[in-house]
């Protein structure tokens, strides 16, 4: 079963909002009428696999761990299970560098794999210059995130140009229309 609107599935978590605040910016940037959130504290598994197009985004906790919602949709919701054949599929990761510098966006990277693995594309790979951190589950090429990496906790101000430059290339990229 495919979307019939032809939309973005946005699929997002967050325990302190600051997640949810860079969905809402993304959605501006890339055009309400182009893109379908959810929240995937509700497990929408079957949501998901309508889309061909995924943007999911998360944040990373503690010694690498995936953010609650997340945790719960990859370990109990079925999302290691889903087909991702065909699938283009982008992500945005959010983490503390200085704090958590040998977990940053670990999250992007746990998530990534099985996207991979389950035969998706992933768009929208950042470059790692202008972080430090000492490694990164996220990181699969030197170099190179698997997707987008955003610091809130110590580098707020690079945010809104990291964005802006992200979905820039989601359109060269041919990601985005």
């Amino acid at each position: 079963m495919k979307n019939e609107e032809n939309k973005i599935g946005l699929f997002w978590g967050t325990d302190t909002g600051m997640t949810e605040e860079i969905v809402t910016v993304l959605v501006e940037m890339i055009g309400a009428d182009k893109v379908a959130t959810y929240n995937v504290f509700d497990n929408p598994k079957e949501q998901l696999e309508q889309y061909e197009y995924l943007i999911l985004g998360l944040s990373t906790w503690y010694d690498g761990e995936l953010q609650s919602d997340w945790e719960e949709f990859h370990d109990n919701g079925g999302f290691q299970d889903i087909d991702f054949s065909g699938k283009k599929v982008a992500l945005f990761g959010l983490g503390d560098q200085e704090g958590y510098d040998e977990y940053f966006i670990d999250g992007v990277g746990i998530i990534g794999d099985i996207v991979l693995q389950n035969g998706g594309e992933i768009f929208g790979k950042w470059s790692t210059e202008g972080y430090e951190y000492t490694q990164s589950k996220a990181e699969k090429e030197k170099g190179q995130f698997l997707g987008l990496a955003i610091d809130e906790d110590n580098q707020p101000s690079q945010t809104d140009e990291r964005l802006e430059q992200w979905v820039a290339q989601l359109k060269e990229e041919g990601f985005l229309k």
